[in-house]
């Protein structure tokens, strides 16, 4: 039977469960709406399992179609093709919410997929599919019992909103989704306005309530709806090879535990993981490398737990808040607009800006309309980067998901473009990855666009923490390595500048974080960021005055949109002689009056410039122009004063001096300073170049 449930107000609307009438064959199936938008989220889950691989087998499939706002897709192909970045990140952003609630051990094939049906072009259907997700397994038959709500925070002024529409989004200095549990948060990912820590969690807290009153919405609907949850089988480490490894690695996994090398690291541990599993073949066959290579990862994972827990020891054997070594460059290419080359550790990043015009600036396409964005940043992740071998694809969903996280990280210091009118481009180029490579390419693009010229308001630096957990205490990890992110509790990235957080993004693997932890963090991370922030400012302390000689040179300015006639001139005539002389491209917003000038050389700007601005303005009596002598006869010379008005310099008024012969003076072509001598009342013009 259809089945309903509405929550209370969380901001404008209230978001009602609907269950029972669509998608009835799969495993779950919740129609969810907040307002006019209208999501289904499906779950399905495969009757055969697969051989355990460390993870939940989860995938995340989220679908935006055109019809949703009543719009067919533009272009020749008529039909919605591979998905766009934006549905990338809004599956990662259910992916990352849900993943850590499945438990340990679950191998059957989890699918999820959110299909957004209406779309009113105010709300971002995003956080609505979270909670639907939440829902939809949390009444289906598959093993998941920890529901989730989310919500989306902005801030305008004083005033904290609750699912901001597009539009009060572009006005908030906060946008922040929080996802949660009843007691705990299970992911975070933030853009903010140089935001302080407290201000932060406080946001936190206040969207907490709203989040519980959406759970609460999804267990009375699971009441109603009483489908049995299936038992399946969840894998389980064999305690007999379990015990009988733990004997033989113990003291192997202590020499090893210190390595800061990587690939030293990793080299040790197959050796012994090798040279064990042929010692357990020779006497008792029954166990495959495959279990004997898990048993031995777990056991791994338990000993760097009480060597943290206990000693306080890691990995590569830094103290917790410790910061691995940092090394910066800039100018590392040399015909790049602007490059940076970072390094921490075994981290390293190497980020190149690029200069464009407006015509380079990316059109997006999406459901609350199109849009267009000045500053992108795209994330590379090389297989050489961790010493592997894999074929070149189109980016990964990763990729999209850090390079969004770095571009997030740095969008509030990048200036707007009336104040810096280009199109900027920044690629990080992933060369070695040991932890948190997203964050090195913040600090990496920061270098590389002070290096460009670009005059953003101030560096930013990003840091990744880390958290492990035991029965009865934590630790929280400065600087997170990789052996650390794949063990541990939690991924929480922070970046800001000196004055607050920019952006944030948190992943846990556990059933959700405290505001204790959250804190701790925050403020671990701030630590952190100063003492980079202060290391990076030792190579370059601000942007430099000027860009590259390669950057192509731009100015725009404002005029009398009345006069854009007089640019543009009869048929596009005067423009395209301004275009075609001085070899520049015009760019005019003739709505606004604002112009846009596009030259390889300084020299070819300003005269452009100029000229355009004389066309604008009326010519008067004592003005002084730069002319171009476009003919001479025996009585003077007629000069362009601008494209379209001509001008004469009599021979009298060439010199104090006597002129017998105006070429020995001028010839054609020639650039000169000339006066305004008079206009009558036919709007002819004379010159004089006297006194000049």
């Amino acid at each position: 039977m259809p089945a309903s449930i509405s929550t209370s107000a969380i901001g404008k609307e209230s978001i009602v469960f609907s269950h029972g009438e669509l998608a009835k064959l799969a495993n779950g199936a919740i129609l969810a709406s907040y307002g006019d938008n209208v999501v289904l989220v499906t779950a399905c889950i495969s009757s055969e399992p697969k051989q355990y691989e460390g993870f939940v087998p989860l995938t995340v499939e989220y679908q935006e179609k055109t019809y949703a706002v009543g719009k067919i897709p533009g272009g020749f192909i008529k039909r919605e093709g591979k998905p766009k970045d934006t549905e990338i990140l809004s599956a990662r952003l259910i992916d990352r919410s849900i993943r850590p609630l499945f438990g340990d051990g679950l191998l059957n094939e989890v699918q999820v997929i959110a299909m957004v049906l209406s779309s009113d072009g105010k709300n971002d259907p995003d956080v609505l599919s979270v909670n639907a997700a939440s829902c939809t397994l949390l009444v289906s038959d598959i093993p998941f019992s920890n529901p989730i709500g989310a919500v989306r925070v902005g801030k305008i002024e004083n005033n904290i909103i609750l699912n901001p529409t597009y539009e009060e989004r572009e006005k908030s200095s906060v946008d922040l989704v929080v996802v949660g549990t009843d007691d705990k948060i299970v992911m975070l990912e933030g853009l903010f306005s140089e935001v302080p820590e407290d201000e932060l969690l406080e946001l936190i807290k206040f969207s907490h309530p709203y989040i519980k009153d959406i759970i609460k919405a999804q267990r009375e609907l699971q009441k109603i709806v009483n489908k049995t949850k299936r038992n399946f089988k969840f894998y389980e480490i064999n305690k007999e090879l379990y015990n009988l490894i733990l004997e033989k690695v113990k003291s192997n996994l202590e020499n090893i535990y210190g390595i800061c090398d990587k690939a030293a690291r990793e080299e040790e541990l197959n050796k012994v993981l090798n040279s064990l599993y042929e010692e357990i073949k020779s006497y008792n066959d029954k166990f495959t490398f495959q279990e004997v290579k898990e048993v031995f990862y777990k056991i791994e994972d338990e000993f760097m737990r009480e060597k943290i827990l206990n000693e306080e020891k890691r990995p590569d054997s830094r103290s917790l808040n410790q910061i691995r070594p940092i090394d910066c460059k800039i100018r590392v290419l040399p015909r790049t607009h602007g490059s940076a080359l970072f390094t921490r550790g075994q981290t390293q990043s190497l980020v190149i800006t690029t200069l464009g015009t407006s015509a380079d600036e990316q059109l997006i396409e999406a459901l609350e309309g199109e849009k267009t964005k000045h500053f992108m940043l795209h994330y590379s992740f090389p297989p050489f980067s961790v010493g592997e071998i894999k074929p070149l694809r189109a980016p990964s969903r990763r990729e999209i998901g850090h390079g969004m996280l770095a571009e997030k990280s740095l969008s509030k210091v990048i200036p707007s473009k009336e104040e810096f009118p280009y199109t900027i481009r920044v690629v990080s180029e992933i060369l070695e990855s040991n932890g948190s490579s997203s964050m090195a390419t913040v600090c990496a693009a920061s270098l590389s666009l002070m290096d460009a010229g670009v005059p953003i308001k101030s560096p930013v630096a990003g840091i990744a923490i880390g958290l492990v957990t035991g029965k009865d205490k934590y630790k929280i990890l400065t600087d997170i390595a990789g052996i650390e992110d794949h063990y541990g509790d939690m991924d929480f990235k922070i970046a800001g500048t000196r004055q607050g957080i920019t952006a944030c993004q948190l992943d846990v693997k556990i059933l959700g974080i405290d505001y204790k932890i959250i804190y701790e963090a925050l403020l671990a991370a701030k630590d952190a960021r100063n003492f980079i922030l202060d290391k990076m400012q030792e190579t370059i302390l601000k942007p430099r005055d000027g860009i590259s000689e390669y950057a192509p040179k731009i100015k725009t300015f404002k005029v009398d949109p009345e006069k854009i006639g007089n640019i543009i001139g009869p048929g596009g005539k005067i423009i395209r002689k301004l275009i075609r002389e001085n070899n520049v491209r015009i760019d005019i917003d003739d709505e606004n009056g604002v112009v846009s000038v596009v030259a390889e050389d300084f020299k070819d700007l300003d005269r452009t410039v100029n000229q355009i601005l004389a066309l604008t303005k009326d010519i008067e009596i004592g003005e002084i122009y730069e002319v171009k002598v476009i003919k001479i006869t025996n009585f003077g010379a007629f000069c362009e004063i601008v494209p379209g008005k001509v001008g004469l310099v009599h021979i009298s008024e060439i010199s104090n001096k006597y002129v017998k012969d105006i070429r020995d003076f001028l010839k054609e072509g020639d650039i000169i300073k000339a006066k305004i001598l008079n206009i009558d009342h036919q709007g002819k013009i004379t010159l004089t170049l006297k006194n000049l």
